[in-house]
């Protein structure tokens, strides 16, 4: 899903639920991206948001993982503020640039989104997922 501004349709960012599975598990894991210059405005904020609902809400998931790099404050900062909390460490569990990264992994459940959607109701979003 991409992130656009609604003002001029600028590309801010992306987010993608991969390894939706069905079932008992009814879970998928969550990975995101902003460009550089739209950093710390907010935009992912409001993707984030619009993302989550469609997980919980459109594609009935109970559960939304995100596997963070513990140096990358910016992402762990957007999953913090959209109430995902942290479960664990994971080791050398994906391979970026050639080498095996340690992440930390970050989780929501649908019950914990809907109280923390609840508390923290957006206003009129400035971005679109399309």
């Amino acid at each position: 899903m991409l992130v656009c501004r609604q003002d001029d349709d600028a590309i801010i960012g992306f987010f993608n639920l991969s390894h939706i599975t069905r079932g008992l598990l009814q879970s998928a894991y969550l990975g995101y991206a902003a460009g550089k210059e739209y950093a710390g405005q907010g935009y992912m904020r409001e993707g984030m948001q619009l993302v989550l609902r469609n997980a919980f809400l459109t594609l009935r998931l109970h559960r939304v993982e995100a596997n963070i790099q513990p140096g990358n404050r910016a992402s762990i900062a957007l999953a913090r503020g959209a109430g995902f909390r942290r479960e664990g460490f994971s080791p050398r569990y994906l391979k970026i640039g050639g080498r095996w990264r340690d992440h930390e992994r970050w989780a929501l459940l649908a019950d914990e989104w809907r109280n923390h959607s609840t508390n923290n109701r957006a206003l009129e979003p400035t971005v679109r997922t399309a």
